[in-house]
C-alpha cells in the first residue's frame, strides 16, 4: 500500500470545473486533471452536479476541497460577484455534500492558490508578509503573515482612478482593451505600489494564467517589494483546495473528539 498522503481538489471557475487527486507531500497531481465546462447558468445545483461528475470519474470517496470565486465563511458563500446570485448566503458545503455524498470543504479560489504557493511553490519558506495575487477575469488575493492565511481578502476591489483595481489591471482588461505589455504593466505597477503603501509586504507572488507570460511584464515593474511569478500556475487552485480540505477535516474530527470527551 502506498504511503503517499493524498487529497483531491476541485477548482470551480467561470468557464471550467477542474479536478485531480494530489500528492500532499509534494503538491504534484497524481493523475491528469479532469475538466468539464461550467454549466450556464452556473446555479448551485448545476455546479454541484458537475462536481459529482468529476469525483465519480476518479472514484474518489474521501473528503474534497473545492475552490469558489466568492467570499466563503464556514462553508457559506457570502458573495456572487461573477457567478449566479443563487450562491449568495448559501450553505454551499452542505449542498455539495448532499449532492456528492462526500465531505466537502469550500474556500475562496485565491486563498486556495495562495495556500498551494506557500506550501509548495514560490512562497515556500517565506516567514514574513506575503501577498499572492491571481490575475485573470478579476484580481484575486491572499495574504499570509508568518505562513498563516487571513482568508477572504478582496484586494482586487481597491479603488484605482474611480474604478475597482480589477477593472483597470486584470488580465481580462488587458485582453479586452488590447493593451500592450508595457501599458498593462504600468497599470499593474500602480496597483502594486498602492498595495505596498497599505501592507508593506515582504514578497508579492503573481499567479493566474498570465503568469506563464511573466517575462513580458515582470521586468518592467519598478517597485520596492520583491516580485516573483507563481510556481504552480493553473494547478494551484486544485492543489491548495486538496491541502486545505485535509486540514479542515482533521480539525473537524479533532473538535468532535474534544466535544465527546
Amino acid at each position: 500500500m502506498s504511503s503517499v498522503s493524498q487529497g483531491l481538489g476541485i477548482d470551480i471557475g467561470g468557464s471550467g470545473i477542474k479536478g485531480a487527486p494530489v500528492n500532499l507531500d509534494t503538491g504534484v497531481l497524481l493523475a491528469e486533471r479532469v475538466r468539464i465546462e461550467t454549466p450556464q447558468p452556473a446555479t448551485p445545483e448545476a455546479v454541484a452536479g458537475v462536481v459529482k461528475e468529476v469525483l465519480d470519474q476518479f472514484g474518489w470517496r474521501g473528503c474534497v476541497g473545492c475552490t469558489f470565486p466568492a467570499v466563503v465563511q464556514r462553508g457559506i458563500t457570502m458573495t456572487a460577484a461573477n457567478v449566479d446570485d443563487g450562491w449568495i448566503d448559501l450553505d454551499a458545503d452542505a449542498l455539495l455534500e448532499n449532492v456528492t455524498g462526500r465531505p466537502v470543504h469550500l474556500l475562496n479560489d485565491a486563498d486556495a492558490a495562495g495556500v498551494a504557493e506557500m506550501q509548495y511553490g514560490a512562497g515556500r519558506g517565506q516567514s514574513g508578509v506575503v501577498i499572492v495575487l491571481t490575475l485573470g477575469t478579476g484580481i484575486g488575493s491572499a495574504i499570509f503573515n508568518k505562513g498563516v492565511l487571513m482568508p477572504n481578502t478582496e484586494f482586487g476591489h481597491l479603488e484605482m482612478r474611480g474604478k475597482t483595481a480589477e477593472r483597470r489591471a486584470s488580465d481580462r482588461v488587458r485582453k479586452k482593451n488590447n493593451l500592450s505589455w508595457v501599458k498593462w504593466a504600468a497599470r499593474l505597477e500602480e496597483y502594486l505600489r498602492r498595495m505596498e503603501d497599505l501592507f508593506w509586504p515582504d514578497l508579492f507572488i503573481l499567479g493566474g494564467g498570465v503568469s506563464k507570460h511573466h517575462q513580458h511584464f515582470l521586468p518592467l515593474m519598478r517597485i520596492r517589494t520583491p516580485l516573483v511569478p507563481a510556481a504552480l500556475r493553473n494547478e494551484a487552485g486544485i492543489v491548495g483546495a486538496a491541502r486545505a480540505a485535509i486540514a479542515a477535516e482533521s480539525q473537524r474530527k479533532s473538535e468532535i473528539t474534544t466535544a465527546a470527551d
